[in-house]
């Protein structure tokens, strides 16, 4: 497979995964929004919207890196995860 489907298939097995800690998603989230969006130019969001700005952050966080470097680490950002916080039985065989 490519880096782009690698990308897809690492996003779609992390969707099922639950008790994923919100640090850990949210480093997903920022590597995926780089990926896909590319650098955040948006507004941060007010402080009225705590949730929202540490999502901000985490994909701020993340500018300058390329589509590929993005991509790149978010696959082995989601592979970490699916280690950390996959049930056994869970796991493809």
């Amino acid at each position: 497979m490519g880096l782009e489907e690698d990308f897809k298939a690492a996003a779609e097995e992390i969707r099922p995964v639950e008790g994923v800690s919100w640090d850990d998603m949210l480093e997903m989230y920022g590597l995926y929004k780089q990926a896909t969006v590319g650098d955040n130019t948006t507004s941060k969001p007010g402080m009225l919207d705590p949730k929202g700005r540490r999502k901000w952050d985490a994909w701020n966080n993340k500018k300058g890196l390329t589509k590929e470097e993005a991509m790149t680490q978010y696959i082995a950002c989601v592979q970490v995860c699916l280690d950390k916080y996959r049930k056994p039985e869970a796991q493809p065989a």
